[in-house]
């Protein structure tokens, strides 16, 4: 824990539909110059993004995070049976912590997503009360975007793995791989299904108000994806972010080597010895106006 910023303080938020939510709000030591929502990826807990939560106090942003409904400790008693709708961690989850954040701010509110958290925005409503998004390793699920060896694991997962998983224990119990948090039997089986598409959900025939309602956002965007990222390199951004048709959206791929790292892949965008790539970004952030992303760290994608 930084000694210049307050401890996080946990706290219960109650979604519309009443669903409890667990939050931690990060709070600056003094006043904040902005306040920052962390929308996570897809399986992973609010506390992988304590560091970079930590970082941005330290540096007079209020900050929150939240573990989405089935997840962290966001999950009930038991994932068996337990019934919701992927979309429900944006239009729900993420719209609550919106609303609180914006009820008591007087300053910007930005967002920051990681993968699915990209895909949020778009899916929440009042995202006009964003003013900036910047988002790592957001892209279309497409196994086809995927390198080959990766592409063959995924469709294994989606095939074999996961079914025989999920008949086993009622939902994906990831844990057991090793890849994050357990997934409620709903999210694997909507994940699964847009993934068959290489423009994810907008090609779902049952989501036909998707596309529109993405081209409604006018919130200005980053979108960084690292060039090594398996489950979202580059070319799977460009096929998501497309979708934002409506905002102006800067894309950069970014090289492992020049933070001086070896590996960056879908994950460690948040860890420590991404530090120099979390500054970039919060200065993005910090600009009073739409500007580009510092190229000292990355490449501009396409």
């Amino acid at each position: 824990m930084n000694p210049s910023v307050p401890e996080p303080r946990s706290f219960t938020l109650c979604a519309a539909d009443g669903y409890p939510l667990q939050a931690i709000h990060y709070a600056p030591a003094s006043e904040p110059a902005a306040c920052l929502i962390i929308a996570g990826a897809t399986g992973v807990a609010q506390r992988f993004y304590s560091r970079f939560a930590q970082f941005a106090a330290a540096q007079g942003i209020a900050v929150w995070t939240l573990d989405y409904r089935g997840i962290g400790l966001s999950r009930p008693a038991s994932l068996r049976g337990f019934r919701m709708d992927y979309r429900d961690w944006a239009r729900l989850d993420l719209a609550a912590l919106l609303d609180h954040v914006a009820a008591q701010a007087d300053t910007p509110v930005w967002m920051v997503g990681h993968s699915y958290g990209g895909h949020a925005l778009g899916l929440m409503p009042g995202h006009e009360r964003v003013q900036r998004l910047a988002t790592f390793a957001t892209g279309a699920g497409w196994h086809g975007w995927m390198p080959p060896l990766e592409r063959l694991r995924v469709l294994f997962l989606w095939r074999v793995l996961g079914p025989l998983i999920l008949r086993t224990q009622g939902y994906l119990a990831w844990s057991l791989l090793g890849m994050g948090e357990d997934l409620p039997r709903d999210v694997f089986i909507q994940w699964r299904r847009w993934c068959q598409w290489p423009s994810y959900f907008f090609e779902d025939p049952e989501l036909p108000q998707l596309a529109g309602q993405f081209a409604q956002v006018r919130t200005p965007m980053l979108a960084i994806n690292a060039s090594d990222d398996k489950w979202a390199p580059p070319a799977s951004r460009d096929a998501f972010m497309a979708a934002y048709s409506g905002a102006q959206v800067q894309t950069i791929t970014v090289d492992p080597a020049s933070l001086g790292i070896a590996s960056i892949g879908h994950m460690d965008y948040f860890r420590p010895q991404a530090a120099l790539l979390w500054q970039q970004t919060l200065d993005w952030l910090r600009q009073p106006q739409v500007s580009s992303f510092s190229a000292d760290v990355g490449q501009m994608g396409a």
